[in-house]
């Protein structure tokens, strides 16, 4: 099989289960900032030398490859029958577990964070910024078409662990979190 059909070249898609649309779809909008997130996500892994966040940045994609399929096909009936995974209620609740264990090694937040700190810390803030972006073409989505209950949620949650993880790859590495000042009034 050939990575180029051609079928594209006119800018439309096959969906999973078929149909053909526009490359600018809101389904397709969707999928693809979930794709994005997942390799933002390789990003963050390839940048980081901490086993337990690469085991768990690589879980993660696999989760997203996951909610990418699911979006891809919106037929449920076909999701169902196809073998396409969805991500379920027990991913949310261990994405919880995860950001309540993380939170242990952490001080309680006094000021805004700003991404930045260690490459790897920066590499997960990118990746929370385009997962909330995917989340917002997600609920767009959802306005007009269906979309699994737990679709959006997961990439809630996902943006919650993924700021947690930035601010433990800084405290690992005796990093500050980069807090953000405020304004500066009558200064020079």
């Amino acid at each position: 099989m050939k990575v180029y059909t051609r079928r594209g070249d006119g800018g439309q898609t096959d969906l999973f289960g078929g149909g053909r649309v526009g490359k600018d779809a809101l389904r397709v909008e969707a999928y693809g900032a979930v794709d994005e997130v997942n390799a933002a996500l390789g990003t963050a892994a390839a940048a980081t030398d901490q086993d337990d966040l690469r085991t768990l940045l690589e879980r993660l994609q696999s989760l997203l490859f996951a909610l990418g399929g699911a979006l891809a096909t919106p037929d449920p009936a076909h999701r169902a029958k196809s073998g396409v995974p969805e991500p379920t209620q027990d991913d949310i609740d261990e994405m919880e577990r995860r950001i309540d264990a993380f939170e242990t090694e952490l001080a309680p937040l006094e000021r805004f964070v700003l991404p930045g700190g260690t490459p790897t810390a920066a590499a997960l803030h990118v990746a929370r910024t385009v997962c909330r972006r995917a989340e917002r073409r997600c609920v767009e989505l959802a306005r007009a078409e269906d979309v699994g209950a737990t679709h959006i949620a997961v990439l809630n949650r996902l943006s919650d662990l993924l700021f947690v993880m930035a601010r433990v790859a800084n405290r690992r590495a005796d990093v500050p979190d980069v807090e953000w000042e405020g304004i500066t009034r009558g200064g020079s």
